[in-house]
């Protein structure tokens, strides 16, 4: 019997996995899609309603999870070749791309100019004369000082950021950005000064929402693993000692992830008291 069909390989194999590991026996075809097929047309009704919860989060850990416990390689599928930059608009909204598009070009801007320059223009207010120019409460977000330190920020904010974008829409992204970039910026000029810059603390922000989210409200998409938050805190730990000689905003970092952590409280609180 015919269920349904996808136009990815990837999605038509994970539903397939996971319904493997319920018992049931599915098949795919390839048509001008992935069409699948059920054997036992007695099992139709079990497997639409996981079909329904599959199609509403199909990123969801346990269907990545089934495919690595009952998958299989020899599905015969041919995945088509896919560019970078198909992949990263794939799970990129327009303002994380936006985002993104504007820190390489004040990275390229700074080794122009010079770092000096960038932050006479972009950092955090100095002094009461620049608390007017409204935009440097945010824009030492995109200054980034090494190679490294813009590909591992821009890493994070595409992945998680993305993923945020993609489930609750712009403006909830917009949001936590904002919010998270004033509050991390204020506490790091508190610690060490205005000479600071980067995405890090918007991306801690976004891991400590992510990782509640997904703990309090696992239906709405949004989650980080277990495993990541852990390495996130390892890494706040390695910053407090100094640890590898880094230079790290480490203010920015904790302020960042404590921000995440209380928006996603009030979010799930909100979906609490409404269901």
């Amino acid at each position: 019997m015919r269920i349904t069909q996808f136009s990815h390989p990837r999605m038509a194999q994970a539903f397939v996995d996971y319904m493997a590991t319920r018992g049931v026996r599915l098949h795919i075809e390839r048509e001008s899609h992935y069409v699948i097929m059920l054997e036992d047309e007695s099992q139709l009704a079990m497997v639409e309603n996981e079909l329904a919860q599959f199609v509403r989060n199909p990123d969801h850990p346990r269907y990545q999870a089934a495919s690595w416990t009952s998958g299989r390689t020899d599905s015969n599928l041919r995945y088509e070749r896919s560019h970078l930059l198909a992949n990263i608009r794939e799970r990129a909204g327009p303002l994380t791309l936006a985002i993104m598009v504007i820190c390489v070009a004040v990275f390229i801007l700074m080794q122009i100019v010079g770092d000096e320059v960038a932050l006479d223009w972009l950092a955090w207010p100095a002094d009461a004369s620049q608390y007017f120019q409204v935009w440097r409460w945010f824009s030492h977000a995109l200054l980034h000082f090494s190679l490294l330190h813009i590909l591992f920020n821009l890493m994070w904010w595409w992945y998680l950021g993305g993923a945020v974008e993609k489930r609750l829409g712009s403006g909830k992204l917009f949001v936590i950005m904002l919010i998270s970039a004033l509050l991390s910026g204020w506490m790091q000029a508190k610690f060490s000064g205005v000479l600071f810059g980067g995405l890090s603390g918007v991306v801690y922000a976004l891991m400590g929402y992510c990782w509640l989210r997904g703990e309090r409200d696992p239906d709405s998409g949004i989650y980080l693993e277990r495993g990541l938050i852990g390495f996130a805190v390892v890494w706040l730990v390695i910053g407090w000692y100094g640890a590898f000689g880094l230079s790290i905003a480490n203010a920015a970092h904790v302020t960042g992830l404590l921000v995440g952590l209380a928006m996603a409280f009030v979010d799930t609180r909100k979906n609490a008291h409404r269901r």
